[in-house]
């Protein structure tokens, strides 16, 4: 069952904490549940250089809070907070009320499954080879500390007639183990040729039985928000 389901979806609520963190009735429910959707999608877009690997979003009856995992702390909050500033108004815009924003620093980006499956990404669109471009990453992700880690691309690799599937694999990806600390991240390179998805599995290791998963490894870096700015 685990290869044939999302490893995040999968163990959410088990060892994975929830993306979204808030409760709503029924009648409200569609519409928060859309203005999450539309501030994870401005942020990835405006922000992409800022290497954003996951947003968090937690709600209450006076603000919005949107925690935001960075691997480039310095190019989201811009020189003296600018830049987090600008995010501040255009999502308050997008909410209609206060929103407070959180910046933590993910520490080890090789560890991060969606930044190493949006770098394969960024090489691809660069013409760069796919074979070199996936030893390449999965290499520098086991340096890192990885137990494990799988890539996989479909498309029209390198230009072909024909779309296949190329897949790497190093060190161990235990699926199926809902205390195995798997990310999950997919990305897509777009190309002359077309889109190549890039699917990416990374095992970092086991989670002891009496220990709840980490948000994510990194540390909290201050921002002005809210009232303070």
């Amino acid at each position: 069952m685990g290869q044939k389901v999302n490893p995040l979806g999968f163990r959410i609520g088990i060892t994975e904490p929830w993306r979204s963190r808030w409760y709503a009735p029924k009648k409200d429910f569609r519409r928060l549940l859309l203005e999450d959707q539309k501030i994870r999608r401005y942020i990835k877009k405006e922000f992409h250089s800022a290497a954003v690997p996951r947003i968090d979003i937690e709600r209450t009856r006076e603000a919005v809070t949107v925690i935001v995992y960075t691997g480039r702390p310095g190019v989201l909050i811009g020189r003296k907070g600018a830049r987090v500033d600008l995010l501040r108004n255009a999502l308050e815009q997008i909410t209609g009320g206060k929103v407070e924003i959180r910046t933590k620093e993910v520490e080890k980006p090789e560890l991060s499954a969606q930044l190493v499956g949006e770098s394969i990404a960024e090489q691809l669109e660069k013409r760069a080879s796919f074979r070199r471009a996936l030893k390449k990453t999965a290499q520098l992700t086991m340096q890192a500390g990885a137990l494990g880690v799988k890539i996989k691309i479909s498309g029209r690799l390198g230009g072909a007639e024909m779309s296949r599937v190329e897949t790497i694999a190093f060190g161990s990806v235990p699926l199926s183990s809902l205390r195995a600390e798997v990310d999950y991240g997919f990305a897509e390179a777009k190309t002359t040729y077309g889109v190549i998805g890039i699917k990416c599995w990374v095992y970092r290791g086991m989670i002891a039985p009496q220990e709840k998963q980490k948000p994510e490894a990194g540390r909290t870096v201050e921002v002005a928000h809210g009232d303070d700015a």
